[in-house]
């Protein structure tokens, strides 16, 4: 049976990845990706961040298996060059496009004081892996000043200077939308283990990129500041306790010596651990800066049928948690639960890395089921489903980061994967 869900995902994705392509439009001069088929009500037109990354990921394997390299290189170029042509000079990149105009939310200059999210940490890394397949470079080598100008408003703006974490301005847009850790709280307080963990790979991605074009030393100077990020995530947001990594809290009160209620005794920390077990507390296993020990203590809890183990994959929040909930919802869609290819897969990449390899192949198996059920059913993909029924949930037609499912055909069946960045 399983065999059989392979065969029939592998075919219909080669078959329907053309779907997610689109021509120039409006202010979207270069071809790119939308993370649907056509008549998909949410996603047919637009161009979205971390969706067009893995999207560019998923296609990398596409071509891989059809012995097609190179198919659809021109509308993943024009992904990152869409983008980075309507990055401002203060670095702003939107979060995502549309034919008749960029989405930024709140004024973008720094005289009215920007304090909102913009494009997620991942287009370097996403230009990195077009690189790397291709083994040419020269495309990105005009716009390195723009992604270099979106990676510094990075880590002027969004890294809290007593914890060295990056924290997201509010909560709007934060790619995994009503993650607790981060959703209806204050404004600037959430230094969520997911963003830091995209921005730690996003890092040694800008570097690679710098030492493609012969400059080791700035190179050198963009991976000393993943190492920092990584530092602090292990200061504030690992849990000896708990064993996992968890987001952090920063809304504390500043330090004020003439305070007469706590003068005597000032904090002497900078954030508060989250106790919220999300699906994101795995992802320092996918970026890599877990140790070999801490891997293998998350791995247990990533194991416990009663928290994030489900027949279908990994819970994208635990069931024991206050805020489960699995109904439908969109904008925000709904994160408190429900399985997502995506995180699915970035756990099981995570699992591959440290060598937790039944663990992977266990992660993998389910999501061939989930995705190959769903096809025969319904003759198309979801974007979220039931954890232990495998039930669609929401968005028939969603195509997208859906799509990594080859990537865990390929490592099922010892082919060579092509992996992100």
């Amino acid at each position: 049976m399983l065999d059989r869900w392979m065969r029939l995902l592998e075919n219909y994705i080669h078959t329907h990845a053309e779907q997610m392509m689109r021509e120039p439009s409006g202010v979207l001069r270069h071809p790119y990706t939308v993370p649907s088929s056509p008549d998909s009500p949410y996603y047919s037109s637009t161009l979205w961040d971390w969706d067009s990354w893995f999207t560019t990921v998923a296609l990398g394997q596409v071509e891989a298996d059809t012995d097609q390299r190179g198919r659809f290189r021109g509308y993943e170029e024009g992904v990152i060059l869409n983008f980075l042509e309507h990055t401002d000079e203060d670095g702003v990149m939107p979060i995502l496009l549309k034919p008749d105009g960029p989405m930024l939310h709140g004024d973008p200059s720094r005289a009215g004081g920007f304090r909102e999210n913009m494009h997620k940490p991942v287009i370097a890394q996403q230009a990195a892996n077009l690189t790397q397949r291709t083994g040419d470079a020269s495309w990105i080598e005009p716009h390195m000043p723009a992604l270099e100008r979106f990676l510094s408003r990075y880590l002027e703006s969004h890294i809290h200077a007593e914890t060295g974490l990056a924290y997201w301005q509010s909560d709007f847009a934060v790619g995994v939308d009503n993650d607790p850790s981060v959703y209806y709280r204050p404004a600037g307080s959430s230094a969520a283990v997911y963003l830091n963990s995209l921005l730690y790979r996003e890092l040694l991605a800008y570097g690679y990129l710098l030492e493609e074009f012969g400059d080791k030393g700035a190179a050198n100077r963009w991976r000393g500041h993943a190492q920092d990020l990584a530092d602090a995530a292990h200061r504030h947001l690992w849990d000896e306790r708990d064993g996992t990594f968890y987001s952090a809290d920063l809304n504390l009160r500043p330090i004020d010596s003439s305070d007469w209620l706590h003068a005597g005794a000032p904090r002497h920390w900078s954030s508060l651990v989250q106790r919220i077990d999300n699906w994101s507390s795995f992802l320092p296993l996918w970026a890599g800066y877990a140790t070999q020990e801490q891997a293998a203590r998350m791995v247990l809890r990533y194991r416990e049928e009663r928290t994030f183990h489900a027949q279908y994959g990994v819970r994208t929040l635990s069931k024991l948690e206050h805020q489960y909930d699995l109904r439908a919802s969109n904008n925000p869609s709904n994160w408190l639960g429900p399985i997502w290819g995506i995180s699915n897969y970035l756990v099981f990449r995570g699992l591959a890395k440290y060598g937790f390899h039944d663990d992977a192949r266990e992660l993998a198996e389910k999501t061939v089921r989930l995705f190959g059920q769903d096809l025969e059913a319904n003759g198309s993909l979801h974007e979220y489903y039931h954890p232990d029924s495998g039930e669609p949930i929401m968005t028939k037609g969603f195509q997208n980061w859906n799509f990594l499912v080859l990537q865990m055909i390929a490592y099922l069946e010892g082919r060579p994967v092509v992996a992100e960045f």
